[in-house]
C-alpha cells in the first residue's frame, strides 16, 4: 500500500537543492558543447584581436585611404604622427594582435601583458575624453573587466611559451622605437639621421637611463618618447618576469626535491573526469588508504585532490593512460559527464592490453546499449540506480548488499542477474 507523503515525510526533501539542479545543467550543457576545450580563452583571444585591430585602423586609416599626396617620407611621417598620439595605438594593436595569439593557449605572459596594456589604452583614453566616453573606451573596459574574471583560465607559463613571447615583444617595442626616433628625427636635438642613432636613443629612452645627449622638441617627440616609456617598462618587465620566475621556480623545486624521478604507480586505481561521482569516488579511495590518479582536462577550480594525485590530459590517449600507469593499475573508472567519451576511454584502456579491469559510468539511460558495446567490465548508472533505490524505498523492500550489487550491469559474459554467468 502506498504511503502519502505528510509533514513527516515532506516532497521537498527529494527534491534536489536548487543550486544543484543548476551546478547539474551547466555541468551537462558544459559537456555537450565542449567548454573545456575552447571557453573562456577562445571567445577572450578573438576580443583582444578584435580590439588590436581597432587600434591599428586609425593608424592604417591615410595610408589605406590614399589621402597623402606628399612624397613617401611625408606619408611615412604622418603615419608615425597618427600612431604617436599618447598611447602608441598602431604599436599597441599589433602587439594585442600578436598576444592574442598566446590566450589562445592560456599564456599567462600574454594574459598580464594584455591586461597591463588594455589598461594603459583605458587610461589615456578616460584622459583625453574625460566626460564623452567612445564606444571603444566601454569596449575596452569590458574586456578588461573579463580577462579580470577569467584570470584562473590563464595558467600556463613554461618557460618555452613565456620566452618566445617575450622575444617577441621585446622584438616589436624596440622595432616601434628605431622607427619612430628614425622617421621623427628631425623633432629632436641634435636631429636623428641613421638607424644605428634611433637604435641607441631607443634603448636608452626604454631603460630609462636618459643621457640627455638627444632631446625631443616638439610635443608629438615627447609624447613618441612617453609610450616608448611606458611600452619598453611593461614589456621588459613581463618579458624578464615571464623568464626568470619559472627558471628560479625550477630551480629551487630541483634543490629542495632533489633529482626528479619518474613516478612509479602499480596496484592503484585511476578516476577519469572530474563530476560529483568522481569526487566521491576519490574521497571513498583515499580514506580507505588506496592509492588513486585522477586524470582531468584541465585544472580544478576548486580541487579536493592531491597534487601528486592528479594528471592534466585527455584520458582517451594511450599515452596519458600510460603515465597515469593504467597498464599496472587495478582498475579505470571512466566517471566523466559524457557517455561517449566514457567509451572511448575504455576502448583506451583495452588498446594497452593490461590487467585493469574498467569501469564506464553511464548518465542516461538511453546509452546503456551502446556502452555495454565497448564491453566494459562495469557498467555504472547513478541515475537508474538511484530510481531504482528510491522505489525499493518507497515501497518498504529489503535494500541489502545483494540487492544493491543487482543494480550493476557487469559485462564479460555476466547478466545482471547477481553477476552469475549465464
Amino acid at each position: 500500500m502506498t504511503v502519502k507523503f505528510t509533514h513527516k515525510h515532506p516532497w521537498h526533501v527529494l527534491r534536489p537543492d536548487w543550486r544543484v539542479r543548476w551546478r547539474s545543467r551547466q555541468s551537462r550543457w558544459a559537456n555537450r558543447l565542449h567548454l573545456s576545450l575552447w571557453y573562456p580563452h577562445w571567445p577572450i583571444a578573438a576580443a583582444v584581436g578584435l580590439l588590436g585591430i581597432l587600434n591599428i585602423l586609425p593608424a592604417l586609416e591615410h595610408i589605406l585611404g590614399l589621402r597623402y599626396n606628399g612624397s613617401l617620407a611625408h606619408m611615412s611621417q604622418s603615419f608615425l604622427l597618427d600612431a604617436f598620439r599618447g598611447i602608441p595605438v598602431g604599436a599597441a594593436g599589433i602587439v594585442l594582435l600578436i598576444m592574442s595569439v598566446g590566450l589562445l593557449f592560456r599564456s599567462r605572459f600574454a594574459w598580464v601583458l594584455v591586461l597591463v596594456l588594455t589598461g594603459a589604452i583605458l587610461s589615456y583614453g578616460l584622459f583625453r575624453h574625460p566626460s564623452h566616453p567612445t564606444l571603444l573606451l566601454y569596449y575596452n573596459a569590458l574586456l578588461m573587466a573579463m580577462l579580470w574574471l577569467f584570470r584562473k583560465h590563464f595558467s600556463y607559463s613554461s618557460l618555452a611559451t613565456g620566452t618566445l613571447f617575450a622575444l617577441t615583444g621585446a622584438v616589436l617595442v624596440i622595432s616601434y622605437g628605431v622607427f619612430g626616433a628614425y622617421i621623427l628625427g628631425a623633432d629632436f636635438k641634435p636631429p636623428i639621421h641613421s638607424l644605428l642613432t634611433a637604435l641607441y636613443y631607443s634603448v636608452v629612452t626604454m631603460s630609462t637611463v636618459g643621457y640627455g645627449d638627444i632631446v625631443p622638441i616638439t610635443p608629438e617627440a615627447r609624447i613618441f618618447v612617453v609610450s616608448l616609456i611606458v611600452l619598453g617598462i611593461t614589456v621588459f618587465a613581463t618579458s624578464l618576469s615571464a623568464i626568470i620566475v619559472p627558471a628560479v621556480h625550477n630551480r629551487l623545486q630541483a634543490a629542495l626535491k632533489g633529482e626528479a624521478r619518474p613516478m612509479i604507480r602499480k596496484n592503484h586505481y585511476i578516476i577519469v573526469g572530474d563530476t560529483p561521482l568522481s569526487r566521491n569516488s576519490y574521497r571513498e579511495l583515499k580514506s580507505r588508504q588506496l592509492p588513486v590518479v585522477v586524470i582531468v582536462g584541465h585544472p580544478p577550480e576548486d580541487s579536493i585532490y592531491q597534487s601528486d594525485d592528479l594528471i592534466l590530459g585527455d584520458a582517451a590517449d594511450t599515452e596519458v593512460l600510460r603515465s597515469a600507469g593504467a597498464e599496472n593499475a587495478i582498475a579505470v573508472l571512466a566517471l566523466r559527464a559524457d557517455d561517449s567519451e566514457n567509451a572511448f576511454v575504455v576502448l583506451a584502456v583495452k588498446e594497452l592490453e593490461g590487467n585493469a579491469k574498467t569501469v564506464a559510468a553511464v548518465n542516461d539511460s538511453k546509452n546503456l546499449g551502446r556502452v555495454r558495446r565497448v564491453q566494459p567490465d562495469m557498467i555504472i548508472a547513478p541515475q537508474v540506480m538511484g530510481g531504482e533505490l528510491l522505489a525499493m524505498a518507497l515501497n518498504g523492500e529489503t535494500l541489502d548488499s545483494d540487492a544493491v550489487m543487482r543494480m550493476f550491469r557487469f559485462s564479460s559474459g555476466e547478466t545482471d542477474n547477481g553477476g552469475k554467468k549465464g
